[in-house]
């Protein structure tokens, strides 16, 4: 029996987007011939008894690693390639590339037949530092196929590459339960709790770091109530920069404008996609180029929840909207441009119909998960 050996550090109960792909993808292989070795999500007693919880519930074998970040250590590496052999896996996903994928040398001469590795934003950023650009230009050379995420994401790492290893590069981006993630997905009852329900919501669901461009959307706010009197901004999510922006919705004199739910559980997710009339997340690029968005799978999510979307310009985001059609881009950081489009979709409910519709319509085309499910089997 064909087996998959899948190797990662980002795995549920961890939250993040390349965790609900990897589980998203995982969950549609046949769970028989699927065996995970991850990382342990925390080591207190709460975040102990939540992964074991979660493993529990997995229809596949999971295995954790004693560490809260797998790296291709020689334990680790040794672990794997028993665990390879244990389980009579003969094909390896790697999760995520970098670094775990220079672990695939000794996987091969475990008995390996097809290894796959999976990039994401963070090895765009890796192909720009030269020592960093030559372990990757490895990871290409001991793995059967590299994934990539778009167009732009597959432009730089390919660089890095032999030319070899960059002409068997696939694309593999996540995909959108778009039975999840609906119009009639419970934003009504979300509206109503928060005391939002005759107000126009600009949403934005994302882990709260710079990079999202949370801030951005509280800069924005005093020319988009100028014009909007009654909108409200929701936050949705947690993150370190929390603090930092419920003091910037202050001094921008909105505070009473914004409102923060912190971090919201998974299943509850699509609901408060739903309690928006707009979807916003300016997302710019940080730290030089290394800090940078792969996708953006929230911006689909949302399509296919039925909002418009406003993107930031960041690595891969654009590649998730039809500019013009599902919603637009704007420059990463800019709050001006960010806020004149924020105007215009709140002040014309037939625009904002038209472009939801659109990347409903979008998302059920181009991005449902079986498909994208059915090419990664391919691979392996």
């Amino acid at each position: 029996m064909h087996k998959t050996l899948i190797v990662t550090n980002d795995f549920p109960p961890r939250p993040g987007g390349i965790q609900a792909f990897l589980h998203s993808m995982a969950l549609r292989l046949d769970p028989s011939q699927v065996v995970v070795y991850a990382s342990t999500w925390k080591r207190t007693k709460e975040g102990l008894a939540a992964t074991a919880a979660f493993d529990a519930e997995q229809p596949f074998t999971v295995i954790r690693d004693r560490t809260t970040m797998l790296l291709p250590t020689p334990r680790v590496t040794r672990r794997a390639t028993v665990l390879l052999r244990e389980h009579g896996c003969s094909s390896v996903w790697f999760g995520a590339a970098a670094p775990l994928g220079l672990m695939a040398p000794a996987l091969r001469a475990a008995g390996a037949r097809r290894i796959v590795a999976t990039t994401h934003g963070h090895e765009a950023g890796w192909a720009q530092l030269p020592a960093a650009r030559r372990l990757l230009r490895r990871i290409g050379e001991g793995t059967d196929t590299l994934t990539y995420l778009g167009e732009y994401t597959r432009s730089r790492i390919a660089g890095a590459l032999t030319p070899a290893a960059a002409s068997r590069m696939v694309q593999l981006p996540p995909g959108v339960d778009e039975k999840t993630f609906h119009p009639a997905s419970g934003g009504d009852a979300v509206r109503a709790r928060l005391g939002l329900a005759d107000r126009p919501v600009i949403v934005c669901v994302s882990r709260l770091v710079p990079r999202k461009g949370q801030d951005t959307l509280i800069e924005a706010m005093p020319a988009v109530l100028a014009e909007v009197p009654e909108a409200v901004l929701l936050i949705v999510g947690g993150g370190p920069y929390e603090k930092d922006l419920h003091a910037l919705a202050l001094r921008n004199g909105v505070a009473d404008s914004v409102r923060f739910t912190g971090a919201v559980p998974w299943e509850e997710l699509p609901a408060h996609f739903g309690a928006g009339d707009v979807f916003a997340m300016p997302c710019r690029t940080r730290r030089g180029g290394l800090d940078v968005e792969g996708l953006g799978i929230v911006y689909l999510e949302a399509s296919a929840t039925g909002l418009p979307v406003v993107a930031g310009d960041s690595g891969g985001a654009p590649d998730a909207v039809l500019d013009g059609k599902t919603g637009w881009v704007v420059p990463g950081g800019a709050p001006a441009p960010t806020a004149e489009r924020l105007i215009t979709l709140l002040k014309d409910p037939d625009l904002r119909h038209r472009m939801g519709a659109r990347g409903r319509a979008w998302v059920e085309e181009k991005w449902r998960w079986d498909g994208l499910a059915g090419r990664l089997k391919a691979l392996l």
